[in-house]
C-alpha cells in the first residue's frame, strides 16, 4: 500500500504539468490534474500494479463561482482479495484527483470506461452543474426532467417559481417564493 503522499510523487513523476497542484495537509489528501489529461491519469491509477485504484467511491461536484469554475473530485481506492476468511477485500490505496473547468462550457473526459460505476455518477454531475463529459455513453440528465431549465446545484441558480404549471418552493413552508 501507498501513501498519499507516494501517490502524488508517482503521478507527478510520470504525468509532469498535467499535476496542478497537490494537498496532503487534511483527511482528505488531493491531487489536482488537468482535464484533457484526465483520462490517461485514470488508466493509470486503475492498470499500474503499484497503485491498482480498481474502485470509484464517488464523485462530487462543487461550483467555485468565485473562481469562476466547476470542480470535479473522484474519490478512488483500491480494493484487493484477502487470503483471510473474514474479510474477502481488504482497501488499500487512496486518493482524491480534483479537475476544474469552466462553469461555461466546461468538458471533462469521461471515465465511465475506466470505472463503470462513473457513469450515474458523472449524469448527476452533469444534470446539477453542467459539465459535459466527453464520449459518455449516455450523456443525459438524471434527476432532472429532460426539459429542466439550468443546474440546481450552482451557486447562482435561480429556482423556477412553477414547473408544468405545479407551483414550486424554494424553502421549507413558503407557498408563494419570490425571487
Amino acid at each position: 500500500m501507498l501513501a498519499p503522499e507516494e501517490i502524488a510523487e508517482l503521478l507527478k513523476s510520470t504525468f509532469g504539468e498535467a499535476v496542478r497542484e497537490v494537498r496532503m495537509d487534511s483527511n482528505h489528501p488531493w491531487v489536482l490534474v488537468a482535464a484533457e489529461k484526465w483520462h490517461e491519469i485514470a488508466m493509470f491509477l486503475r492498470d499500474d500494479p503499484r497503485l491498482y485504484c480498481n474502485m470509484l467511491r464517488c464523485i462530487s461536484g462543487v461550483d467555485r463561482l468565485a473562481d469562476n469554475e466547476i470542480e470535479v473530485i473522484y474519490d478512488v481506492m483500491s480494493m484487493r482479495p484477502c487470503s483471510e476468511q473474514a474479510e474477502p477485500w481488504v482497501g488499500g490505496n487512496t486518493i482524491a484527483i480534483k479537475v476544474r473547468v469552466p462553469r461555461d462550457g466546461g468538458h471533462i473526459p469521461t471515465v465511465s470506461d475506466v470505472w463503470p460505476a462513473a457513469d450515474w455518477h458523472e449524469r448527476e454531475v452533469y444534470d446539477l452543474l453542467g459539465v459535459t463529459f466527453d464520449n459518455h455513453p449516455d450523456h443525459r440528465r438524471i434527476l432532472c426532467p429532460d426539459d429542466w431549465v439550468g443546474h440546481p446545484l450552482r451557486k447562482d441558480y435561480e429556482y423556477p417559481l412553477e414547473y408544468h404549471g405545479i407551483p414550486a418552493s424554494t424553502e421549507f413552508g413558503v407557498k408563494s417564493p419570490v425571487h
